[in-house]
């Protein structure tokens, strides 16, 4: 990486990196779904999008610090892992008790998964900052 990154920049570059691996991940999943049956392309598609992320990640918002890329593959499904694990228990939690509780049971699903899936956005940056792509 040619110049370091502001913290703001820094986010703003994860941010943007995951967005485009979202879209990578279903414009992927559309185009195997012509080939392929839809279980079978949802789980192609997630590692294109996951490969997406890992390379914009490491090229263009953290850099390579000096770590094994091996190491860095492994500490980056990891920190997947967790993330998904936390949108899971956040998503799960928000829409059969916080919801129900405040009187919200139209689109409590939805909702509930919006909120599961923003809530590690913060955790999974601070994750790959500081473990991933940290350096040795």
């Amino acid at each position: 990486m040619l110049r370091k990154l502001s913290l703001k920049s820094e986010f703003a570059g994860f941010l943007v990196a995951g967005g485009l691996a979202a879209l990578a991940n279903v414009g992927s999943r559309m185009l195997l779904s012509q080939f392929a049956s839809y279980p079978v392309a949802i789980v192609l598609a997630y590692l294109v999008g996951m490969i997406t992320a890992f390379l914009l990640m490491r090229g263009q918002v953290f850099g390579t610090r000096g770590k094994r890329l091996s190491s860095e593959i492994t500490a980056f499904v990891v920190v997947n892992v967790l993330a998904v694990l936390q949108t899971l228990v956040v998503s799960l939690a928000i829409a059969y008790y916080v919801l129900p509780w405040i009187g919200i049971q139209q689109h409590a699903e939805v909702i509930a998964h919006l909120v599961g899936v923003a809530v590690p956005i913060v955790t999974s940056y601070y994750g790959h900052k500081y473990w991933t792509f940290r350096a040795r």
